[in-house]
């Protein structure tokens, strides 16, 4: 039985929401981040959950967008030997919708790493959801002077919800409360 209590949390000053576990903290304002990202930490398990707006990627086709984006971000971290274990197809979201035209998704999936790409082609935009597990926790870490470092204690086993979960749920529940977020003309 899990622990975590989830609520919807408003992103984005209210213009958007999701629901997730209590248990993330907002660290936007506490460390760099840039205006057009959400970051989330649970500081006791290493875990993070980034939302980010992004200028739409023409030259991205829907299909494969998410991994194409996994991908891009593995490049920018060096993330050597980075391996995509899943990727689902294109799917509308019909309950995201603007002037009628549905948003669509794609997931994609590496180790440790949880994305989807929410395509909102209207507003000219793509927006990122990212999820973060640890495997092993590193000594220069914050959370190491709390749970220590090495192996990470799976979710699961701790009575909290699975990052995997916490993904689901985010995705989910996202919605565009103020689609003015994306400028005036909307």
């Amino acid at each position: 039985m899990s622990v975590d209590s989830c609520s919807e949390r408003p992103l984005f000053g209210g213009a958007i929401s999701s629901a997730f576990p209590l248990r993330f903290q907002d660290v936007s304002n506490i460390r760099q981040v840039p205006d057009n990202q959400e970051v989330y930490v649970d500081p006791n398990r290493d875990e993070s959950l980034i939302f980010e707006l992004l200028e739409f990627k023409h030259d991205v086709p829907d299909n494969g967008s998410a991994a194409w984006f996994l991908q891009d971000l593995a490049n920018e971290q060096d993330a050597e030997g980075f391996t995509l274990l899943e990727q689902s197809g294109v799917v509308e979201i019909r309950g995201l919708r603007y002037r009628n035209i549905p948003a669509t998704m794609s997931t994609a999936i590496g180790q440790m790493v949880y994305l989807a790409n929410l395509r909102l082609k209207e507003v000219g935009t793509d927006v990122l959801v990212t999820s973060y597990e640890p495997i092993l926790i590193n000594p220069l870490s914050e959370t190491a002077s709390t749970v220590g470092a090495g192996a990470a204690v799976s979710a699961a086993q701790s009575g909290f919800l699975p990052m995997v979960e916490v993904f689901k749920l985010a995705v989910s529940t996202f919605k565009v409360n103020s689609w003015s977020l994306f400028g005036p003309a909307y």
